[in-house]
């Protein structure tokens, strides 16, 4: 796979998920997550079920208008 395909997909990804600043809320989730109290295992589960809602927690999925391929 060459390198800016790589990017491609990963700007797509982002997107898909609402963009930059949900991925820094996700970020910012996870990291609250690490720092919290509890086991390597209940951290893990915790950190799947949060980066099933991208953005802040319990925020709405925003889809992005999609562009019109051409």
């Amino acid at each position: 796979m060459r390198f800016g395909d790589l990017v491609n997909k990963a700007k797509k990804v982002v997107d898909q998920r609402g963009g930059t600043d949900a991925l820094k809320q996700d970020a910012e989730e996870l990291k609250d997550i690490a720092r919290g109290r509890g086991t390597a295992q209940d951290k893990a589960k915790r950190a799947a079920e949060a980066l099933k809602d991208p953005g802040a927690p319990g925020g709405e999925r925003r889809e992005r208008p999609r562009e019109p391929r051409g």
